[in-house]
Formats: C-alpha cells, sequence, structure tokens
C-alpha cells in the first residue's frame, strides 16, 4: 500500500477539525514517547499526533485520514509490549488518553459506560466505590480500557472471572472511513447476526477506533483471601495446580513464581518478601460474601497443596499482608527489566495442564543457548510470561540467541496445543510468529477482514496480518 506523504498542509488541515494548536502536535513538538511503546523494542516516529476528545473528532480525523490515504495508529497509556501502539509507517498517532470519562454508571442493568482513555485502576476504584466489581485484572493497572479492549487482556483473575471479552457489552466505533457505529449494547443476550462488537475485541486497533465502551459489572465481593504457599521446587507448584482446579474449589487467581524473580522484586521494591523458606511459590486468592464460604473453599485447597508437597499455607486475610504478597507480584516486569540491559518477551498460553513442561523447557533452552530466561505468570489460565535477557551480549549475539530461544519456544507451544499469545497481543513484534504458527487460510480470513474494514489498509498498518 502507498500511502500519501505527511506535508504541513495536512497538519494545517487537522487543526482546523481540532481547533486547538495544543491538541495537534507537528515535528519537533512530538514527544519521544510516541515513537515506542513500554518495551521498546519498536521505534517509528509519526508526523502528527492528535488528542482526540469526542468521537465526532476521531470521526472527523479518520475520514481526512482516509480520503487522504494517511495511515492513523490508535494510542492509548503506551503500556504494550509487541509495538502495537507504534506508528511503524508514520502518519497520525491517535492519542485517545484524554477521552477518559465515566459517562454513566446503571445499576439496574449492572454497567458502566466509559471512554476509552480511562485507566484500568480509576474503573476499578471507581465501581469499588460504589459497590461493584470489574473483574478483569490486567497486571499494568496503568494501561487504558481501550487498550484492554484491543487486546483482550486477561489477566490474575482470568481462571474464575474470564477476560476483558466477557465483559464488553458494547462498543462505540470509528470505521477507518469516519463512519460512526454502535456495537452490541446493554442487552445480555444477542443472536442478531454476525457479533462484530466481538470481533473488534482483541483486533489491537486494525478494524476501527473505539470511543465508548459499555461494560458489565458484578457485585463486589465482601471478602477476598489470599493463600501464600511455598513450595521446594517450581515443577513441584506448577504440578499441583492441576489437581486444585478438579477440586472445583476454583480461586479467584492461581499465580506462580520462583525465588529468582523475588530476588528482583525485592531490590526493585526495596522491601523483603514475607516468606523465604521456598524456591517456588503459588499465590491463590479466594473472593465470597463471607468468612465462612471461602474458609470452605481455601481449607481443601490447602490440603491438595501440602499433599503434593508444599512447605507451608500462609493466609494473608488483611490488606496489609495481602499488599506485601501481591505488590511484589505485579512488580516483576519492572523488575525484572531493571535486572538487565535489555529483553524481550513471549507470553505463550497452553492448556494448564502442560504448564509445568513449558518452564522446564525454558530452563533446558536457557542452557542449550547460554541466555537467561525468567518466567512467571497465570498458572490458573495456562498463560506464561517469559522473559529473555540481554545482560553482556552484544548486539549481534543477543539477535542470534534471543530468536533461537523465542523461535524453540513458540514451537513448544505449538506442539502442546498452545497459542502465540494470552493476553499482551500480536502487534509488530510477533507478526513473523504468528504466521508461523496458524494455518495460511486462517491468516487469509484475518487479511480478509481487515480488507473490508479498512479497504485502504490506514488503520494501524503493518501489524498482526
Amino acid at each position: 500500500m502507498s500511502y500519501k506523504a505527511f506535508e504541513k498542509t495536512d497538519y494545517e488541515n487537522l487543526l482546523k477539525i481540532i481547533n486547538d494548536d495544543e491538541r495537534v502536535l507537528y515535528g519537533e513538538e512530538i514527544n519521544e514517547e510516541y515513537s515506542h511503546d513500554e518495551l521498546g523494542g519498536t521505534h517509528s516516529v509519526p508526523d502528527a499526533v492528535v488528542k482526540a476528545l469526542t468521537t465526532e473528532e476521531v470521526s472527523a480525523v479518520m475520514k481526512y485520514a482516509y480520503d487522504n490515504v494517511i495511515p492513523v495508529t490508535v494510542r492509548g497509556s503506551g503500556t504494550g509490549l509487541v509495538g502495537a501502539c507504534v506508528p511503524v509507517m508514520g502518519g497520525i498517532v491517535l492519542d485517545m488518553s484524554g477521552m477518559n470519562k465515566v459517562l454513566e454508571l446503571d445499576e439496574e442493568n449492572l454497567t458502566i459506560t466509559v471512554e476509552p482513555g480511562m485507566l484500568l485502576m480509576e474503573l476499578a476504584a471507581y465501581v469499588e466505590e460504589n459497590g461493584f466489581f470489574y473483574p478483569p485484572d490486567p497486571g499494568e493497572k496503568t494501561a487504558t480500557i481501550g487498550g484492554n479492549i484491543s487486546t483482550n487482556a486477561g489477566g490474575m483473575r482470568a481462571v474464575k472471572y474470564g477476560v476483558t471479552r466477557d465483559y464488553v457489552r458494547g462498543l462505540t466505533v470509528v470505521l477507518p472511513n469516519g463512519e460512526v457505529l454502535n456495537l452490541g449494547g446493554k442487552v445480555v443476550k444477542n443472536s442478531s447476526g454476525f457479533d462484530l462488537k466481538n470481533l473488534i475485541v482483541g483486533s489491537e486497533g486494525l478494524l476501527a477506533v473505539i470511543t465508548k465502551c459499555v461494560l458489565k459489572l458484578m457485585p463486589l465481593p465482601k471478602k477476598t483471601v489470599s493463600l501464600l504457599i511455598p513450595f521446594k521446587s517450581l515443577h513441584a507448584a506448577i504440578e499441583t495446580v492441576p489437581k486444585i482446579i478438579r477440586s472445583k474449589a476454583i480461586p479467584t487467581a492461581v499465580e506462580f513464581m520462583e525465588r529468582e524473580v523475588i530476588k528482583d522484586s525485592e531490590t526493585y521494591l526495596g522491601t523483603a518478601f514475607p516468606d523465604k523458606s521456598g524456591d517456588a511459590y503459588l499465590i491463590l486468592k479466594f473472593d465470597g460474601n463471607s468468612k465462612q464460604e471461602i474458609e470452605s473453599l481455601y481449607d481443601n485447597v490447602a490440603s491438595i497443596c501440602l499433599e503434593n508437597g508444599a512447605m507451608d499455607v500462609l493466609i494473608s486475610d488483611t490488606d496489609e499482608r495481602d499488599e506485601s504478597i501481591w505488590k511484589p507480584r505485579g512488580s516483576f516486569l519492572e523488575a525484572i527489566k531493571s535486572s538487565t540491559t535489555y529483553m524481550d518477551e513471549v507470553d505463550i498460553v497452553v492448556p494448564r495442564n502442560r504448564i509445568a513442561e513449558v518452564v522446564k523447557y525454558c530452563m533446558e533452552i536457557s542452557e542449550q543457548i547460554k541466555i537467561r530466561i525468567k518466567s512467571f505468570g497465570h498458572a490458573g489460565d495456562g498463560n506464561l510470561h517469559i522473559y529473555i535477557l540481554k545482560d553482556d551480549l552484544s548486539d549481534t549475539e543477543w539477535e542470534k540467541r534471543m530468536k533461537a530461544a523465542m523461535k524453540l519456544l513458540y514451537e513448544k507451544a505449538r506442539e502442546l496445543g498452545g497459542k502465540v499469545s494470552g493476553e499482551h497481543g500480536i502487534g509488530f513484534a510477533k507478526r513473523e510468529y504468528l504466521h508461523e504458527s496458524s494455518h495460511k487460510t486462517e491468516m487469509e480470513l484475518m487479511r480478509g477482514i481487515k480488507a473490508v474494514f479498512d479497504p485502504k489498509n490506514i488503520l494501524n498498518p503493518g501489524k498482526i496480518v
């Protein structure tokens, strides 16, 4: 696809649409942050940045870009890890972070309507203040809701409550040609033709721009309890997870982590982890409406863990104790990042009874390729976060070893019936691995869908397909 070279006249025309020179950036006014995401492996500077505040502005900008064949890349907080918000073809970055308001809390229909730039942590705090609960819980709390929807983010509570897609009732979107559509709504059931709303969820900004989100809420659980369970080995910890799930006392979250990653977190946070006995840990969380209800769930699970090699079961039933466990878990990405010169990530997902095989395989290829690999993740839903560390390797050696490790990891995931990404998405960085792991017809169908929505390929080009 050939795109129009962005010129000063295009900047001036965008200014006429927005009518606010502080919200249209051009040339040296563009902050360097717009050229990369959180991980920073993909770099490209946009020609212009538009900070949109309304659906009407987004529509007008998209219509201008469509008529003039200018690429547009949508951006929220920029917390992604695969280059999805990086304008690899230049053009316009559409910054949605200013569209961050709560539009309606509907207590009768248990929904909240928000703009896509609202931060996950702000949404969670708002609904909890009003006695409600938004279950999706990705690790990056400063991500926007639009970004969560675009990647179908999962997080720690997915094992019990599901992922973002399960909580998106309706979307207002702007198509690449500027047309505005309302998809879904507050209805609980809908069998009215193809579910276009669900097609937008997880599409990483390739099909339409989200400008309004209707989200499902749940009543806020009255009580939560966490269990910190040390094991002598990671293998023993992860082998216990399928037995926990089979017990039918499904925790809200089941996370695994190793002592080595905990040490990184202790250094990063400057605080000690509350237990030193294990080389590996499971962290479980349970929620419910009473202490008795939760105790009936975790008593059986605690027995299962002890029968399968757990060294202890530490119960955390206060906010202070919970923070001492979950704050380190939430810091792992930044802690690992601070322990090395550079890193790349893999967030494969496999059937949860195959997690132990993948973790063991990580250790094997780390030895085989002579590169440090650290992992942690969601044991309850089979999603592993694997980080390959550069350390003191030269750029040439890093590229060679990192790509060799990734190739083996993705091949292993495919062998075990897994997928390339559990929640971080594909973006620009993982395209090659998606294409290698997917059937040719599957990719052709994705390209066909993209072409129907976006025949000029202006919306987030260079990603996924």
